[in-house]
């Protein structure tokens, strides 16, 4: 029931790779610990007299009226942290029965579209990490708008990974062991640029998807990606109110402000407290928000702080190393039953009822 108990069963049910992987951050993890503490920093000002016994914790995210505010965060490998090793499928049934969309990460055990077709009428989003091949990039963003994924998360701040000492301590890379490549294997661009099919020569595959990986976006890529597709695009790690306003004039249609749940960059600001700036800069802007939430305390300030949706990454995959589609189900329930009673306790009983005067600095 808290958090802390969930990491520590979690940590108990994950094999050790997968586990560091997980629970692991860039450097020291100051700036992961950091995401986690500055929630604390934030109040909710208490409101009375306005209770009521129905709360509505609906949104509007893209053209889709959504029950919850509450967003799975793309998990590079959350494939690899069920029992079964089909961690994607899990969340996507997870998603099915909560109606909280899974953002699909480009990496997964499982294609795409098997993907998507386990999350019901819950719609998904699909996270991209942007291959240096603009052939695969566009491959991979039409097979997922074909696939019905409502909308393209772009993450921005992993065109290189960051300095991450739990990983390099034990060559802790699951896609260099062929973990979690599922979208590259099935595309058929990537195929095409193989001189043997990843089933013959996983080797030269693997080597093949490292070599493209990540392509260094600049702001002279933003017109190109928006041509890849009709969907809504949303830019992953934008923190300054500076770039969240040229994104939104170059045309993107959402802002999402995270740090990579600290797992990119060490040393730096948490995401809750760029969102404050983020928000004010572009105030009709979908903004989303991750990295440190680990409650329905925290999802509840996020709103309130500018956030239109709130994600939440680390207890989910603790949720699904425990229980697969349950235990995420489990996890996610728990969330939101915090949020709904604390609305109800604290007088805002809607989302739309949750600003900036609500909350205090701490």
């Amino acid at each position: 029931m808290s958090y802390d108990e969930l990491e520590r069963r979690a940590e108990l049910a994950m094999p050790s790779g997968t586990w560091s992987y997980v629970a692991g951050g860039a450097g020291d993890e100051r700036t992961q610990r950091a995401n986690r503490e500055a929630f604390d920093h934030w109040g909710l000002v208490p409101r009375m007299l306005r209770a009521t016994t129905e709360r509505d914790q609906s949104v509007e995210l893209f053209g889709h009226r959504l029950p919850t505010p509450l967003l799975m965060s793309p998990i590079g490998v959350i494939g690899i942290c069920t029992q079964d090793g089909h961690g994607d499928l899990a969340t996507a049934r997870a998603a099915a029965t909560t109606g909280v969309p899974m953002i699909a990460s480009t990496l997964t055990e499982d294609p795409m579209e098997v993907v998507a077709a386990e999350q019901g009428e819950t719609p998904g989003f699909f996270q991209l990490y942007c291959p240096t091949d603009p052939e695969v990039a566009q491959s991979l963003v039409g097979r997922a708008e074909a696939a019905g994924y409502r909308a393209i998360v772009v993450t921005l701040d992993t065109w290189v990974t960051g300095w991450r000492p739990r990983d390099l301590s034990t060559a802790n890379f699951p896609q260099l062991r062929g973990r979690c490549l599922a979208n590259y294997f099935s595309d058929p661009v990537f195929r095409s640029r193989l001189a043997a099919p990843p089933e013959e020569d996983p080797g030269s595959a693997i080597l093949a998807w490292a070599q493209m990986f990540g392509r260094p976006l600049g702001w002279d890529d933003l017109a190109w990606l928006r041509s890849l597709t009709d969907l809504p695009v949303v830019l992953k790690g934008i923190c300054h109110p500076d770039d969240a306003r040229r994104a939104v004039d170059e045309g993107v249609d959402g802002i999402y402000v995270s740090t990579h749940g600290g797992r990119q960059a060490n040393g730096g600001i948490a995401a809750i407290d760029c969102l404050p700036a983020v928000r004010e800069a572009v105030s009709d802007t979908t903004v989303l928000l991750d990295s440190g939430v680990r409650s329905g305390s925290d999802v509840v300030k996020a709103l309130a702080l500018g956030a239109d949706a709130v994600g939440v990454g680390r207890p989910y995959a603790f949720g699904a190393a425990l229980g697969g589609t349950d235990g995420i189900v489990h996890v996610l329930r728990n969330i939101l039953a915090e949020a709904d009673l604390l609305m109800a306790v604290d007088g805002y009983p809607t989302v739309a009822d949750l600003g900036p005067e609500a909350m205090r600095r701490l």
